[in-house]
């Protein structure tokens, strides 16, 4: 792996094969991962959008929680938080946009989850901003209780399911035929297409951050968009295979619970971590864009319980302004050619570090 990153580095046409081969894998990974978790829905009689929400979330957030982690071990606040709230950007106004533009037919949810994962969503978005905002740090106390919030969360909706009270999103949505198989099969394939996606998702952001410097990409773009984009690829690529093979249900859980996972359980333990102290200027730029994407998809979700192909073009719009946005704010310093090329090589040598799961 150390050898394939070096030659990454040095040679920006290897990063090219390497970066077009990885989302080969990438997009078979996708697959076989869709598939194996809709299959244990199947067999756990649970219905996708938990199954969503709870074990594809938690296993696409993977990257940003490496990332995360590793950045505030390293002292490295903005890129832990930023990559924690970037990531939610990502999901909802990228990830799930995809999915509404390629499905075939409007995706459907089911009611009593949304409701209870949304309400749960805009409130700690509110509680993480509070903590952030009082003194421009997360604190180890301040992580506890998000991820406190965040365990809490899962026994309710298990409960909830438990108790009947979710109802059954195969009443709205047509199941594929699965074949039989058994559970320890299921439960390989679902790890070995995981390890799929986190390989070929690492390849693709040190490729694209080889690719991005050697066409002279500003660097603060890099470091505010193109790392919350790279670890959100497992979450994009699993929603465009879950509508291709019309598991909406997955795709719509997988968004709803990354955002949730990303801010109590990423952020959080990252706090736990190493305090994260961030800039006022950054702190009021993330969090109301935050507020604005996911307040965003949830109306569009709320209304009659679906996304369309016309709401998934609408945040992808909400997307490119915040890309926009980000480059405008956010602007590169001018430096000497010779010291950006020191530089650029220091940051390309330390995302590759961070974003290794």
């Amino acid at each position: 792996m150390v050898i394939i990153d070096q030659y990454i580095t040095e040679h920006t046409v290897v990063a090219w094969l390497v970066m077009v081969v990885s989302f080969i894998i990438l997009a078979k990974s996708a697959d076989a991962f869709v598939d194996s978790a809709v299959a244990l829905a199947s067999k756990l009689n649970i219905p996708k959008l938990v199954i969503g929400i709870v074990l594809v979330s938690l296993a696409t957030t993977a990257p940003e929680l490496s990332v995360s982690l590793i950045s505030a071990l390293k002292g490295k606040p903005e890129m832990a938080l930023g990559n924690a709230i970037g990531s939610v950007i990502c999901d909802d106004g990228l990830a799930l946009a995809l999915a509404g533009i390629f499905a075939a037919a409007p995706i459907l949810v089911i009611p009593k989850v949304l409701k209870t994962s949304g309400i749960f969503l805009l409130f700690i978005q509110i509680v993480a901003f509070i903590f952030v905002a009082w003194d421009y740090t997360l604190s180890r106390a301040e992580g506890v209780i998000l991820v406190i919030f965040f365990l809490g969360y899962i026994a309710l909706l298990l409960k909830q399911h438990k108790n009947n009270e979710l109802g059954d999103d195969r009443e709205i949505h047509e199941v594929e035929p699965i074949t039989e198989v058994s559970s320890a099969r299921i439960a390989l394939l679902f790890f070995l297409s995981l390890v799929g996606i986190l390989v070929a998702s690492r390849y693709i952001v040190v490729s694209a951050i080889k690719i991005a410097h050697s066409l002279q990409v500003p660097e603060s773009v890099i470091a505010l968009t193109m790392v919350a984009f790279g670890t959100s690829i497992p979450e994009i690529a699993t929603c465009v295979a879950a509508v291709r093979k019309k598991h909406g249900a997955v795709a719509v859980g997988n968004i709803i619970g990354a955002d949730i996972m990303n801010i109590c359980w990423v952020a959080g333990a990252s706090a736990i971590a190493n305090p994260l102290v961030l800039g006022k200027k950054e702190i009021y730029f993330m969090f109301p864009a935050m507020f604005v994407i996911v307040l965003a998809m949830l109306i569009m979700l709320r209304h009659k319980y679906r996304l369309t192909r016309r709401n998934g073009i609408a945040l992808a719009l909400l997307y490119v302004i915040y890309l926009a946005a980000s480059i405008y704010i956010f602007p590169p310093e001018a430096k000497p050619e010779a010291e950006e090329i020191t530089v650029d090589s220091n940051i390309e040598s330390q995302i590759s570090e961070e974003i290794t799961p």
